[in-house]
């Protein structure tokens, strides 16, 4: 789930040492939580779809604004029941400070944190306020809700397109909902709680040909804001970062 050509783990270290125009080159950190998110399709729902996302979309940049991809971060925030292996937010934000730094370390200055987590967003936008201050690094921040795939349990008016692309990319229809799995108990997050969605789900083959639209669409719509980013004036800090 990765493009060959932009994914930093699969670069070799002399071609990240040659990158060029690093001050304008974009660096995608990607955090991908883990939870059930009431769809039938398994824990690690927000990396699949993310990731191809973000493989598709970084085949459409132009060559000359190609990004770099981080692996994902897949302990993140999670406040609600549904969640799998949560942290607390100080660790979420050290972690994503941590990956930043390291970023930094090798000369890239620009990174977008692409969340996929609900329960995440808030998070990311004080991660990256408090790396633009204390660094000095061009940070952005975009979630996969904003590319109209929404996993929020109650706002979205996506679940639907979501649960159809899962079972496009995984190629099985979504598992029927256990008895009494309904999302019924006390939410920590809020009033929202997570629940199955209403009436049958779309099947493979139908899934297949729809999942293709619904991947490309968010695809495009990432692409383009990539190379907005690349095209931003590089931040001059006022403050020199530690």
């Amino acid at each position: 789930m990765a493009d060959e050509a932009t994914f930093w783990p699969w670069l070799s270290s002399p071609r990240i040492g040659a990158w060029p125009n690093r001050e304008a080159t974009l660096v995608i950190l990607p955090l991908a939580g883990m939870a059930d998110w009431g769809l039938g399709h398994p824990l690690d729902a927000e990396e699949t779809v993310l990731m191809h996302v973000i493989r598709d979309a970084c085949r459409l940049v132009p060559p000359d604004r190609k990004p770099l991809v981080v692996p994902p971060l897949r302990f993140v925030f999670g406040a609600d029941p549904s969640c799998a292996f949560p942290v607390d937010q100080p660790t979420a934000h050290a972690l994503i400070a941590e990956v930043a730094a390291s970023v930094a370390a090798a000369g890239f200055r620009k990174i977008a944190i692409l969340n996929s987590s609900p329960w995440s967003e808030e998070l990311c936008s004080a991660a990256a306020r408090d790396l633009r201050v204390s660094r000095g690094l061009h940070m952005f921040h975009v979630h996969l809700s904003a590319l109209d795939l929404d996993f929020h349990p109650v706002r979205s008016r996506s679940r639907r397109r979501v649960q159809t692309l899962l079972t496009a990319l995984r190629g099985r229809e979504p598992e029927p909902p256990t008895a009494g799995a309904s999302g019924a108990g006390t939410p920590a997050w809020g009033d929202e709680s997570v629940a199955t969605l209403p009436g049958p789900p779309v099947g493979v083959d139908k899934a297949r040909a729809e999942g293709a639209a619904i991947l490309a669409a968010a695809a495009g719509r990432l692409a383009k804001l990539i190379s907005d980013i690349h095209d931003r004036a590089p931040l001059r800090a006022k403050l020199s970062p530690p």
